[in-house]
């Protein structure tokens, strides 16, 4: 018998529930509160930029396969990125028929201001609403999380 087999109870399937929503209401606060709303960029263009400045620099094909969209998505979001000042592109020098992505100082400086944003509005969100007692449960649940985000299931619902 494997995991998707196993009768779920009512209890773990709310719980499942409930932690795609504390997760999801979460991820929409840090959002918010990291200031990603005020630049006007939308979201999908902020993650293109990170990985521009994560990877160095980067053909527009490396990009799509990496965001998993098309190479067209990619291309307007490049420009996008460009026409704010917050990418440059240069040619290949191992193929001229291609163009290498880098981050500018403008967009190093807005993800970097964002990522600092996002850590002190987490950092006070923590400190009001979880108690000094219960610090240690905190981390075991971020333990917890980072297992359940880590996870590889077949499709049978087994453990790989």
């Amino acid at each position: 018998m494997n995991a998707m087999d196993k009768p779920r109870s009512q209890d773990e399937a709310s719980d499942a529930v409930r932690l795609a929503m504390a997760v999801s209401r979460l991820r929409s606060r840090i959002r918010i509160e990291a200031g990603l709303r005020s630049t006007g960029i939308p979201i999908s263009q902020l993650a293109v930029l990170g990985r521009i400045i994560d990877e160095g620099p980067v053909t527009a094909a490396a990009l799509a396969a990496g965001e998993h969209v098309t190479q067209q998505a990619i291309a307007q979001s490049v420009a996008t990125l460009k026409q704010r000042g917050l990418v440059d592109k240069q040619p290949d020098p191992g193929d001229g028929r291609k163009s290498l992505v880098t981050a500018t100082a403008a967009g190093r400086e807005l993800r970097e201001s964002l990522v600092v944003s996002r850590e002190e509005w987490l950092t006070r969100a923590v400190d009001a609403a979880v108690k000094p007692e219960e610090r240690a449960l905190l981390r075991e649940a971020i333990g917890l999380l980072e297992r359940i985000a880590d996870v590889e299931l077949h499709r049978g619902g087994e453990i790989r």
